[in-house]
């Protein structure tokens, strides 16, 4: 026998009834979208290599470290898995000429891939929902986006309180970052012996990605550095204030939090995250922010975006640290077939159903014909259908299936098994006349 192969380290399957889960997070987010007049883009998830190492910063963890890059064979171009959505939906809108005709508010959902040491929350292959809004300019839209994810978050059951909250930094723009990164060289300099090997290496290429190290020996030399708050002038000041004036109205509590820089070069204006304590290492579940000059880096005309993206994973474990689990999915009704002469009419009529809008769920037959009544009925209650659906003899020779409800008053279980449940007779040749009985009130 061959030897039996595994998935990819970091790379999972996902099995019901963990399915479900995601089901539920996916429908509830197109919910959501729907509500705020956002529109699905759906993206390769190979793209050329020169789009990240352009868009997000050729001197960042993600193209340094974690891309999973390779060369075609057919052609030799030189491709990535994508490593994160906002990069690809922008080649897309500049690509199809998207913003000809005005703005637009996009929303996208998919796997991303970052070469890294798999651990809770953290996966080489992991999912991504993301919103980007392109071609306008004013921080009213950055605060919009904000009230999106916690439009999502109250959908979800998140509401306040549940350890979920917001941080919030604006930086600026190009000049007052350069003016920022002397300042912030000269302050590495001068500690040039506390430097980690990776600070050394991007102090004069990237010095702001040094505020973003994890390493716990550099904190407090991090913590004494200039702050870009400091830098900025009075339009990108405006433009936050404008920001948190609407947080504020909307009563969304925040933190200013002026060491928050985010992963990705192609930042400015506002930046924010929703972080929690309750994942450990793991703590960013959703972080975004404004990026006006990454359209025209990517070879479109000048336009502004802003937008966020949430892991899927990390969301997930978040909602199961605070016991919110979706409902449970349950088919409508439970055909019970107990002979082979009964199956094709049976199907026949669970077909009808199915295309009247109820969920049935049928026991099937084994290689020896279907099994006895009290295993089927003991199936159908555990199925959670609210009726079974009885294709008895008896019932066929009139032309009716019975409908015997599992819940509630007149509970039963097989004939012979104890008190019988009131059950009705309805008309095998026409389902969809009572089709709606089936369904929840």
């Amino acid at each position: 026998m061959a030897e039996a192969l595994r998935a990819v380290k970091g790379m999972n399957d996902l099995l019901p009834p963990d399915s479900a889960r995601w089901e539920w997070l996916e429908d509830t987010v197109r919910s959501v979208m729907r509500r705020h007049g956002y529109l699905n883009i759906r993206t390769p998830i190979v793209e050329p290599t020169a789009l990240f190492v352009r868009g997000l910063g050729e001197v960042t963890d993600i193209v340094e470290k974690e891309m999973y890059s390779f060369e075609d064979s057919l052609n030799g171009d030189r491709l990535t898995l994508r490593p994160e959505g906002t990069a690809g939906v922008v080649r897309a809108v500049v690509e199809h000429s998207l913003l000809h005709e005005g703005g637009r508010r996009l929303y996208y959902t998919g796997a991303m891939f970052r070469h890294e040491r798999p651990q809770k929350g953290r996966y080489r292959q992991f999912h991504q929902i993301g919103v980007e809004v392109l071609g306008f300019p004013g921080p009213d839209v950055d605060a919009e986006v904000i009230l999106l994810s916690r439009a999502l978050w109250h959908a979800l059951g998140l509401c306040e309180g549940s350890d979920l909250r917001l941080e919030l930094n604006s930086l600026g723009q190009a000049d007052e970052r350069q003016a920022h990164r002397a300042a912030l060289i000269q302050h590495f300099e001068a500690q040039a012996e506390r430097l980690d090997d990776d600070a050394k290496r991007r102090l004069h290429s990237n010095p702001l990605r040094i505020l973003d190290s994890k390493n716990p020996a550099m904190q407090a030399l991090i913590d004494s550095a200039p702050q870009l708050m400091d830098f900025l002038g009075e339009a990108s000041r405006a433009h936050l204030d404008a920001v948190r004036r609407v947080l504020d109205a909307a009563g969304v509590s925040y933190r200013l939090n002026p060491r928050l820089v985010r992963g990705m070069d192609y930042y400015n204006l506002t930046v924010f995250e929703w972080v929690t304590d309750r994942l450990g290492a793991q703590g960013t579940v959703c972080g975004g922010g404004r990026y006006d000059g990454l359209v025209e880096q990517l070879g479109g005309k000048p336009a502004p975006g802003v937008g966020w993206g949430l892991g899927m994973e990390r969301l997930l474990l978040l909602l199961e640290e605070l016991g919110l689990q979706p409902p449970r999915a349950v088919p409508d009704a439970y055909a019970i077939v107990p002979s082979t002469e009964a199956l094709a009419p049976a199907m026949v009529a669970i077909d009808a159903l199915r295309s009247a809008g109820v969920s049935v769920l049928m026991h099937p037959a084994g290689k020896d014909g279907p099994a006895s009544m009290k295993a089927q009925f003991k199936k159908a209650d555990a199925s959670g259908a609210r009726v079974a659906l009885v294709f008895g003899a008896d019932e066929l020779a009139q032309g009716m299936v019975a409908v015997k409800p599992l819940r509630g008053e007149g509970q039963g279980a097989a004939p012979g098994a104890g008190p019988q449940a009131a059950q009705v007779l309805r008309p095998l040749a026409d389902p969809q006349a009572w089709a709606t009985e089936l369904l929840p009130s």
